[in-house]
This record gives structure tokens, sequence and C-alpha cells, in this order.
């Protein structure tokens, strides 16, 4: 639980740093988008990562 805490905690604060212009802002999105797929345990479907990341 203090996992997803963390992940929340730090989501809540990137959105602070949202100042509402898209190109200004993408950096920071992906960055939430990111840690809201870690905390849901989702993965991009087309990630060639799966199998380095889990060893088979």
């Amino acid at each position: 639980m203090e996992v997803s805490s963390n992940i929340n905690t730090e989501i809540e604060s990137l959105k602070t740093k949202l100042t509402g212009n898209m190109m200004e802002d993408m950096e920071i999105r992906d960055q939430i988008h990111n840690l809201e797929m870690k905390l849901k345990g989702v993965k991009p479907e087309d990630s060639h990562f799966d199998c380095i990341g889990c060893g088979s």
C-alpha cells in the first residue's frame, strides 16, 4: 500500500505543475500517465520490454 500511496502523492504533485499549455505540459502529462499505468499494473500492448522485464 505504501508504494501506491507514494505514486499517488507523486501524481498529485505533478498535477500541480500543469500550466494548461499543452506543449509545456506534455512531459509532465507523460510522467503522470506512466505513473498511473504503473499504479494500475498496465503496460503498453506492443511493449517488447515485457520479456526482458520478467526474464522469460
